[in-house]
C-alpha cells in the first residue's frame, strides 16, 4: 500500500493491476488532501492507511482504477466504504456529482 502525493504512471498502475486483481487497482481518494492510497485487496486498508496519516472520514473515497481502459470506463466508483446514508451517500457509487468531479480532477491530476 501507498499513498501517492505526487504522480503515478500507467506503467506504474498496469504493474499494481498485475500483483493483486490481474487488470484493476483498488484505490482511496481524499478529496480534500488531493492523495490518493493504491495497492491493497480492500479499499479499507486503503482507507485506514489515509486516516492513520491524517486524512478525515468524510473526505475519503473508494474508486477502483481499470489501467487497460480508456476515458470513462477508466476510474469506477464502487465500494463499500461509499456507503454511507447518515451522510447521504446510499450507494457504493458516489451520489454527490460534486465529488465525483473533484474525484475526477484529482485523478487526472496524480496518475499521468
Amino acid at each position: 500500500m501507498k499513498i501517492i502525493t505526487d504522480k503515478l504512471t500507467l506503467n506504474e498502475l498496469n504493474a499494481l493491476a498485475a500483483n493483486i486483481f490481474g487488470n484493476m487497482v483498488k484505490a482511496v481518494v481524499d478529496v480534500n488532501r488531493e492523495i490518493i492510497a493504491v495497492d491493497a485487496e480492500l479499499h479499507s486498508d486503503l482507507e485506514a492507511l489515509l486516516l492513520e496519516n491524517g486524512s478525515k472520514q468524510k473526505d475519503l473515497w473508494g474508486i477502483n482504477f481499470y489501467p487497460e481502459l480508456k476515458g470513462d470506463e477508466f476510474v469506477e466508483f464502487d465500494s463499500m466504504i461509499n456507503v454511507r446514508p447518515s451522510h447521504g451517500n446510499k450507494s457504493r457509487g458516489v451520489d454527490n456529482k460534486e465529488i465525483c468531479s473533484k474525484i475526477i480532477e484529482i485523478v487526472a491530476k496524480r496518475v499521468k
